[in-house]
Parts: C-alpha cells; sequence; structure tokens
C-alpha cells in the first residue's frame, strides 16, 4: 500500500505540473488532526481549475496521473435518483486503488466559494484560500433550540406508529426502514447533544455517530448498541423499547440542561398506542 507521504506527492505533483489546476485542497478526516489516522482513510482532495471540460469524465488522465483504479464510482454520469449530482459542472472520481488507497477527486471550477469547511491547502497559485479556517470546530455538535428540540422529540415519536404498523402488518422492510432510519436520526441527534452537553459543545460525534462508543458512559452506549435488531419481530420490539428508554433518558437531561420541557404525556400517548398495536399480533414461537 502506498504510503500517505507518497500518495500527496501524487496528488500535488499532478497538480504542479498542470498550471491549469490553480489550486488544491485536501478536506474530510485527513484535514483534522484530532481524527485517529488510520490506511483506511480517504484523501478527499478538491482541484480548482478555470474550466473542468478537460477534466470532465476524463479517465485516460485519471489513468496516466493515477493508476488504474479497481473499483469506482463517477457520480455526475448516474441516473440513480438516489445519488443525483449536483449539475453545477464540476466532476467528481470517487476511486479505490488496487493497493486499498481510496482518493476523493474533485475538479470543480473557479472561483473558490468558501463553504465553511476545514481544509488544508495543498497548492494555491493565486492566494484563493486566503483566511481558510482549518478549525475542526465547524463539526463540534451545535446546542439546540427550544423548537429544534420540540420537534426532534415529536418526529422521534411520531415514526414509532409506523414502526408498529409495520410490524404488525408483518412488513419488515417498511419497519426497519421507518425504525433504523427515521426514528434513529432523532435518536442519534439527542444522543449528540448529550454529547454536546458533556463536553461543552466542544467535540464532534462524527459521522452517523460513530464516536458514540467515545463520549458516551459505558451503559449508555450498551443500550445504544441494543437497538439494533435482527429481522426477528420479538426482537425489534425489544431494540424499538430500549431505544424509547434511551431517547427517554437522553431527551429528559437535554431537557433539564437547557430548561425546555419534554413532552412525557405526548411519549406515554405514543407507547400506549404502540401497546394495543402489539397485542394484536400473535408473536409465537421463539427467535432463532
Amino acid at each position: 500500500m502506498r504510503s500517505e507521504t507518497e500518495m500527496f506527492h501524487i496528488i500535488t505533483a499532478v497538480a504542479k505540473a498542470d498550471t491549469r489546476i490553480r489550486g488544491v485542497l485536501l478536506s474530510g478526516s485527513r484535514a483534522n488532526p484530532k481524527v485517529p489516522r488510520d490506511r483506511w482513510q480517504d484523501y478527499d482532495i478538491t482541484y480548482f481549475v478555470e474550466d473542468t471540460a478537460p477534466y470532465y469524465n476524463n479517465m485516460d488522465w485519471i489513468r496516466e496521473h493515477f493508476g488504474t483504479p479497481s473499483v469506482m464510482q463517477l457520480p455526475e454520469l448516474m441516473s440513480n435518483p438516489l445519488l443525483l449530482p449536483e449539475g453545477d459542472g464540476h466532476f467528481t472520481y470517487l476511486m479505490i486503488f488496487e493497493d486499498g488507497n481510496r482518493i476523493d477527486l474533485s475538479v470543480r471550477a473557479l472561483p473558490y466559494l468558501d463553504g465553511g469547511e476545514p481544509a488544508v491547502v495543498l497548492l494555491d497559485r493565486d492566494n484563493l484560500f486566503a483566511g481558510l479556517s482549518s478549525s475542526d470546530s465547524f463539526w463540534n455538535i451545535k446546542p439546540p433550540t427550544a423548537q429544534y428540540y420540540a420537534d426532534c422529540c415529536n418526529e422521534f415519536l411520531w415514526c414509532l406508529n409506523n414502526v408498529a404498523k409495520g410490524i404488525a402488518r408483518d412488513e419488515l422492510p417498511y419497519a426497519m426502514e421507518m425504525f433504523n432510519l427515521h426514528v434513529r436520526d432523532m435518536l442519534n441527534q439527542m444522543t449528540e447533544w448529550y454529547i454536546g452537553i458533556e463536553t461543552a459543545f466542544s467535540v464532534s460525534a462524527g459521522k452517523c455517530g460513530k464516536y458514540f462508543k467515545r463520549y458516551l458512559p459505558a451503559d449508555m452506549y450498551e443500550a445504544y448498541t441494543k437497538t439494533y435488531s435482527d429481522g426477528c419481530y420479538p426482537h425489534l420490539w425489544q431494540a424499538v423499547q430500549t431505544a424509547c428508554e434511551l431517547f427517554h433518558r437522553l431527551a429528559h437531561y437535554t431537557a433539564a440542561h437547557f430548561g425546555y420541557r419534554y413532552n412525557d404525556r405526548e411519549e406515554q400517548n405514543m407507547l400506549s398506542y404502540m401497546s394495543k398495536v402489539k397485542a394484536t399480533i400473535p408473536l409465537t414461537g421463539e427467535c432463532p
């Protein structure tokens, strides 16, 4: 596997040899010194150019300078409605090479627009990135407003009814989608606020909560892991119950810290509704 030093040499050498490339930024986890280093981190690279046309879907250029990817994705050429490209003229090459290195290379047209994300400057021919921040505080958990907090609680509780109905109708994909997407998103958000409070909002919980284990008390993290279920309905009901208990604990803690109000009555009403749904389902047999 090519080393980090070798990879950065390739990335910058390509840009330095091509004067059409006016600037290069490194973003993502490799631009954040607080993120633990490992060999599987992506190289999130952006080349800034006057004209993207010569680099648009130019696999000859990729192979000449970076080698032949073993697996890749070209978002701008995809028609999948779940993966629609931005359509702003830039082109992105998502590439994994035979040695295991991954480069997410985006070629964007100037001018450079600072979106606030921290980055490291690898090349700047025209002083494009003056004032660019490299602080990782951009990713820190942000405290909620009272309305945002209330909306999170309401969405968590409301979407539980869809989980219950999905189980009652024996529609496992629907029930899982409702639980692991909509309900979990709100559980994750409340978990982040708890971590934010405990750390004075000075850290990030990572993409998709990947640092929850790092910041949650052991018992709370163990409870969180039990919110994942297999496809057995009794196990899924138990995972949902655990998620409700954990959310209740996190939400009350957050409400007490900010002086917000948790709607206990709405919670009890939803739990009562779910109990009624569950009572109509003949759950027989044991999970494997």
